[in-house]
């Protein structure tokens, strides 16, 4: 086994590699926003059918490397469902695994994302197990797709959440799961993925330091500052979604 698979250069696995401490660093920090700003560039720099394959593999390590640094302030009342949700909802999605690019939609959801993330939602903070399954089917129903629903998880349980170290432990955790399973689907839809091995257990590395690193900068966060920072981030995201959707819609 080579330890690059082929077409990728050591200049360009250099930069993922160290885009990996960036983005995990930005998700530990913020609770939001590395899966999502790793996707983009892998999408410059890998070929399309390995991109969310190897996307949800490094995502995989990296959200277990949060949620141990933070396990002290998982709910795990809400990951339960999250999880029994989110393995029907990668069966579900396992038959169609494929990097569907649907711009409509992508609109419509960051539409959605930005109408959670601000609107006042107090059933989501009072939501129960039936509430957390169906998050977790159709975040990781979508994540089959889309590769980063990072930001649909985020703003559905930043609201079930009330502290901003309680929302990023769940948040990790859950996503651990979702991640998992859709790792899973590929490698039973026959993924290859050997020749990425190498790549990925280097970035899963940097992404842990990245983490380690974040996390004390979400430890001294004010909670007013990182929920206005949470939510300004995750703005961004879903607007920058809704503009690729346009984009490919020839809107704009």
């Amino acid at each position: 086994m080579t330890l690059l698979p082929p077409d990728l250069t050591w200049n360009t696995a250099g930069l993922l590699v160290a885009a990996s401490f960036l983005t995990s660093w930005l998700t530990a920090a913020f609770g939001i926003g590395g899966g999502v700003v790793l996707l983009t560039l892998f999408g410059y720099l890998l070929p399309v059918a390995a991109l969310i394959p190897v996307h949800g593999v490094v995502q995989l390590g990296s959200n277990t490397g949060r949620a141990i640094v933070q396990r002290a302030h998982v709910r795990w009342n809400v990951v339960v469902p999250f999880i029994a949700g989110a393995a029907l909802g990668a069966a579900a999605g396992a038959p169609f695994v494929t990097a569907i690019d649907d711009p409509l939609l992508k609109i419509a959801l960051g539409a959605f994302i930005i109408t959670v993330t601000w609107m006042k939602l107090p059933a989501l903070a009072r939501g129960g197990p039936a509430l957390f399954a169906t998050g977790g089917l159709v975040t990781t129903f979508a994540t089959m797709f889309f590769g980063a629903t990072g930001p649909l998880t985020a703003a559905f349980l930043e609201k079930a959440l009330p502290e901003r170290r309680q929302y990023s432990g769940t948040q990790a955790a859950a996503m651990t799961f979702s991640h998992g399973f859709k790792v899973i689907a590929f490698g039973i839809v026959g993924f290859a993925f050997a020749a990425w091995l190498p790549l990925i257990a280097a970035m899963i590395a940097t992404g842990f330091a990245g983490t380690v690193v974040g996390a004390r900068m979400l430890t001294r966060m004010p909670e007013a500052r990182f929920r206005l920072a949470f939510r300004i981030l995750i703005s961004v995201l879903a607007l920058d979604l809704m503009r690729r959707g346009a984009t490919a819609m020839g809107w704009l």
